[in-house]
């Protein structure tokens, strides 16, 4: 029923595919917009919206899987393992 897409990026004018996957996510989800930003284009703009008026308060980390150095918004623990955000996704 659903075709990958390729997009372009409002922002940085990259291309970009809205997989069939996403596309059914977002009619399940009832959202009645196609994104019109890439991945990195949501993940810096979301990070940048303030909380409370505030910028969100990052903190630098390793990631467990293949520690390049990455960015959180919450104080690492040493209890459970951070990932960035390539290694999180594949853990999915």
């Amino acid at each position: 029923m659903y075709e990958d897409k390729t997009m372009v990026c409002k922002d940085c004018g990259a291309e970009f595919v809205f997989t069939a996957g996403e596309q059914e996510f977002y009619a399940e989800k009832g959202f009645q917009n196609e994104p019109t930003r890439c991945k990195a284009c949501r993940q810096t703009r979301k990070s940048s919206r303030p909380v409370n008026g505030e910028p969100r308060e990052m903190f630098e980390t390793t990631c467990a899987a293949c520690g390049a150095p990455t960015r959180v918004p919450f104080i690492p623990k040493n209890d459970r393992p951070i990932y960035c955000s390539d290694c999180f996704a594949a853990r999915r």
